[in-house]
């Protein structure tokens, strides 16, 4: 009796397994080309919905910058311009680099100690996963994750792909427990790569010599300066730490730095069937960013570094940017709470989404300062994410001075204090729309777009509310625009976000009897 109802057991098992496979298989896979690329949806839900995210730089070269003077300049591709003397590795005004001068002073001659010197002395003493983890989830962050490998090579995970990684050299890896802590708080998970530069990153260690034939694993192969082509055995270690993350870590998200557009189309294709297949694999929807011409922009989410578009986009968005350097630095300016948050209420206005960077100090902790700075965005956002998380770009995007000249990458450069008469609108349905008033208002705000005589808001308003307040709002709407009394106790120290609730578009039936129309 007991033989039979464990037959019958292994039975329905196999036969819910059978349905699950039969039904992974009759879902069409995705070819290695544009147009079946294309039919995927680039932009699932929860990333239109999530926002905000976060990732950080950080490995071996984030020592490389230790005892650097905080008011000069030092490019943070340090494992390339640590070899840029002027002379054997030639520059634009032919000196040495402020990386090289640096690198002599501290560690040494780069032929003597090389970049490999950084990762074996990698010492990531202060890593703690669920601290970082804890961290994030308290900025308000919806997805986050580590640089999985930045330029320099390096696997910040447990590779199997490279002898280059966090376990070989470091004793930790930073992908699982990451992945683990941060998904155990309801994010999503990612990874950015970054080493198709990986072929340029280090042509300078060929040209200024050094470099033991047993490290071209490491280094790449010898090729010169300005060579644009990539060999086969770049290609081939290039998808194999790419492909091993994936099918190990299955992340939500894959973040691609730049010169991938440079390598061969048929890579490109085949990485994002890959991954948009795995996905339908795990029964995840998941998200490919990409910058340049990587990829066509109905087949991955395209990303402006430190930069955003200056008007709307109908696709989906993303800014990547940092608050200060990419990696860390001694002494740093750090862009301020107020800064960060109007960035990114301009950002979510825009139909965009924001990646941010957190720069750990060299053994992996993370500096007070950048603390601090998330813990405040983590404030605001719960006070005001109901304005910000879930919503889409309302009918305009917003009103006032304060506006970015062009859009693109690296903008940001551009200095912008937005003020209080500088508005930005997101809506969640066609009844319920926010206006976000990016600064501390003083007295009245005018929201000189709803106006009565204008056609942009064709409804009636029911109420106003202030997020994070019970207090009543004061407002009416003239020719002026939509009047709003000033809170007497502000819910933050940043922008103010109003919930405007309309009664909706209403239009009247003709009504009656057919022949009480005809004459």
């Amino acid at each position: 009796m007991l033989g039979k109802k464990i037959n019958k057991c292994l039975i329905a098992i196999t036969a819910v397994s059978t349905f699950a496979v039969g039904t992974m298989q009759g879902q069409k896979k995705v070819k290695e080309n544009w147009e079946s690329i294309s039919k995927v949806n680039e932009s699932p839900d929860w990333f239109q919905d999530a926002k905000f995210g976060i990732y950080a730089h950080w490995g071996p070269v984030s020592q490389a910058f230790e005892g650097t003077d905080p008011n000069k300049f030092y490019a943070g591709w340090h494992g390339m311009k640590m070899y840029e003397d002027g002379k054997k590795v030639p520059t634009k005004n032919g000196k040495p680099t402020s990386n090289f001068k640096h690198q002599v002073e501290k560690f040494g001659d780069p032929a003597e100690f090389g970049y490999k010197k950084f990762i074996e002395n990698f010492n990531p003493s202060g890593f703690d996963a669920k601290k970082w983890a804890d961290l994030f989830a308290a900025s308000g962050a919806k997805f986050a994750g580590p640089v999985a490998m930045h330029h320099d090579n390096f696997a910040m995970w447990n590779a199997k792909s490279t002898r280059w990684n966090s376990m070989s050299y470091g004793g930790i890896d930073p992908s699982a427990a990451l992945k683990k802590e941060i998904e155990a708080r309801g994010l999503k998970f990612m990874g950015s790569f970054h080493h198709a530069f990986t072929w340029q990153y280090f042509a300078p260690a060929h040209k200024y010599g050094g470099i033991d034939p047993k490290d071209y694993d490491l280094y790449t192969s010898p090729h010169e300066l300005n060579s644009m082509t990539p060999d086969k055995r770049f290609y081939k270690e290039w998808w194999a730490k790419l492909k091993e993350f994936i099918d190990v870590y299955q992340p939500d998200l894959v973040w691609f730095d730049w010169w991938l557009e440079n390598m061969d189309e048929k890579i490109r294709q085949k990485f994002l069937a890959y991954y948009y297949n795995k996905g339908k694999e795990w029964g995840k929807d998941v998200v490919v960013c990409y910058k340049e011409t990587t990829f066509p922009e109905n087949t991955a989410v395209k990303d402006y570094e430190r930069g955003r578009p200056n008007q709307p986009k109908h696709d989906v968005w993303l800014t990547d940017t940092s608050p200060g350097a990419w990696f860390y630095r001694p002494g740093v300016k750090f862009k301020s709470p107020n800064e960060l948050i109007d960035i990114l209420i301009d950002i979510v206005s825009k139909n965009g989404c924001m990646l941010l960077n957190v720069p750990p100090n060299p053994d992996g902790t993370i500096p007070d300062v950048m603390v601090n700075l998330l813990t405040d965005m983590g404030g605001w956002l719960k006070i005001n994410g109901e304005a910000i998380y879930g919503t889409r770009p309302w009918t305009i995007f917003g009103e006032g001075p304060t506006r970015l000249p062009e859009g693109g990458h690296k903008v940001e450069k551009i200095k912008i204090a937005y003020k209080n008469k500088d508005i930005r609108f997101t809506k969640k349905s066609d009844k319920i729309f926010y206006a976000l008033v990016m600064d501390q208002p003083d007295g009245e705000t005018v929201i000189k777009s709803l106006s009565t005589q204008l056609g942009v808001l064709n409804s009636k308003i029911e109420k106003i509310e202030l997020l994070g307040s019970s207090e009543k709002v004061t407002w009416e709407r003239n020719n002026d625009g939509l009047v709003i009394k000033a809170p007497k106790t502000m819910p933050s120290d940043y922008a103010l976000a109003y919930k405007i609730t309309l009664e909706g578009y209403v239009e009247n039936q003709i009504g009656g009897a057919v022949d009480a129309h005809v004459e």
